[in-house]
């Protein structure tokens, strides 16, 4: 059978389907991790069809993936608007094309994002994802932002995608931050990844990301923040690969390493449940 037909038969069945699962990304165990709603509508649905599903959901990110040609299409949605890239929604649904034959174990899934095309593939039981890398610029510390946060970091950078990053001075300062979500999702800093040296040796840093902008106060692990993190962390050690531990209090691990001017993410992956979409 050739490629062409497996991949139209595939796809075909899942159309017929017309699936939505849940999915706890970055974890091996199920309710750690990020959850993530990966629906298949069987065909492009209208934006605010989308929308009201996501909040219906009521998770950080819903994704949605129907059919392209000789690719798949994929949106991202919080309960409140869309993103145009999302780690561990990316990483829920190729943890569920993987695990339902909609893709074969060797296969390279092609994912068409507002964000361009995207690669995702299994290794070892990890789903790596092919992202690109966000370049920072650092910038004067705001005071500002320190009363938000409660603390002041060693430095401040804005991301190429539009999110404040700081670094601060350990692991213990990252743990221990508790923002004030009210004035950070009124201030320039409403998207915010907080970032120091891990203390736990089996990990290179630590990472926390809030996005009270988007109606997340604190994400519980964040796949697309890791597209500023490895280059940052890459200047600062002239390290490729990292292990990070986004230290939410649902925590998660990610495998992630620079490659030129793209970022792969690898995480593992637990479905919670299927359902059947009636509407």
């Amino acid at each position: 059978m050739n490629c062409e037909r497996m991949y139209n038969e595939k796809s075909d069945t899942m159309q017929n389907e017309r699936l939505i699962f849940q999915v706890d990304a970055f974890t091996n165990e199920p309710f750690k991790g990020n959850p993530a709603g990966v629906c298949f509508p069987g065909k492009e649905m209208p934006r605010e069809w989308m929308q009201n599903f996501a909040a219906e959901m009521n998770l950080s990110e819903t994704a949605f993936i129907w059919k392209g040609s000789g690719y798949w299409n994929i949106r991202y949605f919080t309960p409140s608007s869309e993103i145009p890239l999302c780690g561990h929604a990316t990483l829920s649904s190729g943890h569920i094309m993987f695990s339902t034959g909609i893709a074969g174990k060797n296969e390279t899934i092609l994912l068409s994002s507002l964000a361009g095309m995207l690669e995702v593939r299994l290794a070892d039981n990890w789903v790596t994802m092919n992202f690109p890398s966000y370049g920072l610029v650092q910038a004067e510390i705001p005071e500002e932002l320190c009363l938000h946060l409660g603390v002041t970091p060693k430095e401040f950078h804005n991301t190429a995608h539009g999110w404040a990053f700081v670094l601060l001075g350990s692991e213990e300062e990252v743990r221990s931050l508790k923002p004030h979500f009210d004035a950070l999702r009124n201030s320039p800093w409403g998207d915010l990844i907080a970032t120091a040296p891990s203390s736990d040796p089996r990990f290179d840093f630590c990472v926390r990301c809030f996005a009270p902008a988007v109606g997340i106060n604190e994400d519980p692990v964040t796949g697309s923040a890791h597209c500023a993190l490895v280059p940052f962390w890459n200047k600062k050690t002239g390290k490729q690969g990292f292990t990070s531990h986004q230290v939410s209090p649902r925590g998660g691990i990610l495998k992630v390493s620079l490659h030129g001017d793209r970022v792969e993410i690898a995480g593992q992956a637990v479905t919670i449940f299927k359902g059947e979409l009636t509407l």
